[in-house]
């Protein structure tokens, strides 16, 4: 580790002490989702949007099929408990794109404004690179982490090529090592260090700083505080 990432890392960690709580950090119901395919839906529109409408978005979705949007504790459900991403493809297949989006979704954005496919879609395209893969349910995440392979799929799908729907997949999932590098997060870095900084530059500065906080902060991760740095920053937006 470099001299300057860590005297970085420390001057955010102090930030975050400042104007964080971090003794009572926990994690939204999102993260805590019944089923596979919800965190792809999550991932895949909460791209470029206020969050409250991807939240409309997948409670539209539970509500048409009649299922619980989160479990009803951390514990990952049984398999024969959660909607798998074999029966999210059939129902798409099923009843199609428009319907999707007109009755299922309510939901007509779309991935970019130029060249953009919409998110409906996208999210169908996620779902069957993840089949693919032998992804069906939230236990089998594991299998794709760090596969080159399946990343660079899932990056070739219109909207995709940043990777910030894959990072906040895979965080929905249950990966508390990863953090969202979006906006938010750039903005509160950047006040912390008083300079620009780069969304690359975001994963291994938090990582970094979890390090620290984690001596004061037993409970915290990547994830943890990449969250409470995002509802920070909405907060105060």
């Amino acid at each position: 580790m470099s001299q300057t990432l860590q005297q970085e890392s420390q001057k955010i960690a102090e930030f975050c002490e400042t104007v964080l709580n971090l003794k009572q950090v926990k994690l939204p119901d999102e993260y805590y989702y019944s089923s596979l395919p919800l965190c792809v839906i999550d991932s895949v529109f909460s791209i470029g949007v206020r969050y409250e409408g991807v939240r409309n978005t997948v409670t539209r979705f539970c509500r048409f099929f009649s299922l619980n949007k989160e479990r009803s504790g951390t514990e990952i459900p049984e398999e024969g408990e959660q909607y798998s991403i074999e029966q999210y493809l059939h129902s798409f297949e099923k009843m199609g794109l428009d319907t999707f989006v007109a009755e299922i979704f309510k939901n007509k954005q779309r991935t970019s404004p130029t060249n953009g496919i919409l998110k409906a879609e996208a999210v169908y395209r996620f779902c069957k690179v993840l089949h693919r893969y032998g992804v069906n349910y939230l236990q089998d995440v594991t299998k794709v982490y760090g596969n080159e392979e399946f990343e660079r799929e899932i990056k070739a799908i219109p909207g995709q090529k940043s990777g910030i729907s894959l990072v906040y997949f895979y965080m929905l999932a249950g990966d508390d090592q990863w953090i969202k590098p979006d906006r938010m997060i750039v903005r509160f870095l950047e006040k912390a260090l008083q300079r620009k900084v780069r969304l690359e530059e975001g994963q291994s500065l938090l990582n970094e700083t979890t390090n620290i906080l984690v001596h004061k902060y037993s409970n915290i991760t990547p994830r943890l505080l990449d969250y409470q740095i995002w509802d920070f920053e909405r907060s105060s937006y």
